[in-house]
């Protein structure tokens, strides 16, 4: 990550000193964003992420702290360093208690503040470079199989690779889309530059605007600075739109000119900006159906599938899940730091019986909550039978309806993701692939608080 993509967002009342802050920011080569008021910042971080908070101690309406404790009830992660013109011991101890990185008495030489943000940007590359290679790690194996059908799709995408054509990928949630498009990315010509990926169910149609071309100052209320867009940071690289099934049509327009012309417009800019990238979308629904209904523009459609490619489910390839399975003990005990001896053989046969609605993203989390309940290095069946319906498979007690054990495999898999976003809805429906109103149906549907 460069510099200049880590954002970091000052909140402070006083204008002057929010400037001189501002300024020092640029200076070190950050993207600095503003807010007035501790108001101000949660409406900014509802509707994009920011790296870092620089948050006033002593503000009208909501302290620092304040407004530490709220973000992190609301499941922001957001890492925030408190500015203090009151350096008390007491004060710095209530900070970090809370969940502050550390704190910056005002007046104090402002090098130790640009350190304590040189320490953040450090860690955020250090993790990212730790999760690109857990990824590419991962990946891999992932493409490993022996389907000869699947065999067939991967032997048509790595030829097409070569190629700057656009590709779609279709198929249901948790087959690793965006790992075969990375794949993809790593093969070809581009691999130099970025990948970078946007899932477009997980944002508003503005935001998702916002997201893919960019904004000039002013565009819209909260556009406090110009953003450049994703295409634009695509230069040169890949660019994988996630789920383009839920494209509102107005968008669609957008993307088809962008697709035809190799330029983007920022949104409050007449100023055409040219852009060169290879497109790879990906969708768990039927397209052509989408278009049928009108729901999914024909033009579009035939711009974006010179290539089509439908990934079967992890159900259509059994012959695989053996090998998954080990695969993902190893992993997961090795992160978790826990050996495994021995398995349930009826643990063990639910895994390769079982159908895996969600796919290969369901048998992680299965396997997952399987080695952190494991005890004494053995896997039993307790970490299944949270639903009747599972335990129903487990210990044989007698058949299961088929839909009926889908659904609650489908409960469970949604209850378990709220509960590691804690709660956080829009971060629990981007894991999901869903929509915060499919997700909020769901939750009806299945009772789930």
């Amino acid at each position: 990550m460069k510099k200049s993509d880590f954002r970091i967002l000052v909140v402070e009342d006083d204008p002057e000193y929010q400037e001189a802050l501002l300024l020092i920011l640029e200076e070190e080569g950050y993207l600095g964003k503003r807010a007035s008021s501790g108001a101000n910042a949660l409406e900014l971080l509802g509707k994009g992420s920011f790296d870092l908070i620089l948050a006033d101690m002593m503000m009208p309406g909501m302290t620092g702290i304040e407004l530490l404790v709220r973000m992190r009830s609301q499941g922001i992660s957001t890492e925030v360093i408190i500015i203090t013109g009151f350096g008390t011991i007491d004060t710095a101890v209530e900070a970090m208690k809370k969940g502050a990185f550390s704190y910056f008495i005002k007046g104090s030489n402002i090098e130790g503040l640009v350190l304590e943000i040189q320490k953040l940007y450090e860690l955020k590359n250090l993790r990212e470079e730790n999760a690109y290679l857990l990824q590419q790690q991962e990946s891999p194996y992932l493409l490993t199989t022996h389907n000869p059908e699947y065999q067939e799709m991967l032997d048509l995408l790595e030829k097409a690779a070569s190629s700057s054509i656009n590709i779609l990928l279709m198929g249901p949630s948790g087959v690793g889309k965006e790992v075969i498009a990375r794949h993809i990315h790593k093969l070809s010509p581009r691999s130099k530059g970025r990948f970078v990926a946007v899932n477009c169910q997980a944002l508003s149609e503005q935001l998702l605007e916002s997201e893919l071309f960019g904004h000039e100052k002013g565009a819209f209320t909260g556009a406090l600075e110009r953003r450049v867009g994703r295409f634009e940071e695509a230069q040169c690289g890949t660019f994988f739109l996630d789920e383009i099934g839920e494209i509102a049509l107005s968008t669609q327009v957008k993307l088809l000119r962008t697709l035809e012309n190799r330029t983007i417009e920022r949104l409050g800019s007449n100023r055409s900006i040219p852009v060169d990238m290879r497109l790879i979308s990906a969708t768990n629904k039927n397209l052509y159906t989408e278009v049928m209904h009108g729901r999914f523009r024909e033009d579009l459609f035939y711009r974006i599938n010179n290539i089509v490619a439908e990934i079967p489910p992890l159900s259509q390839r059994r012959e695989d899940i053996d090998g998954f399975i080990k695969f993902f003990f190893n992993k997961f005990s090795q992160e978790q730091k826990k050996k495994i001896i021995e398995i349930d053989p009826a643990a063990l046969r639910f895994l390769k019986e079982y159908d895996y609605p969600g796919n290969i993203r369901e048998m992680k989390n299965i396997i997952e909550r399987l080695i952190v309940l494991s005890e004494n290095g053995v896997i039993t069946s307790l970490g299944l039978s949270h639903t009747r319906y599972t335990d129903s498979l487990v210990h044989g007690p007698g058949p299961v309806n088929l839909r009926d054990f889908r659904s609650q495999a489908e409960r469970e898999h949604i209850r378990s993701i709220l509960l590691k976003c804690k709660g956080n809805q829009a971060m629990a429906a981007q894991m999901l692939g869903i929509t915060r109103r499919q997700l909020y149906n769901k939750k009806v549907e299945y009772g789930l608080d």
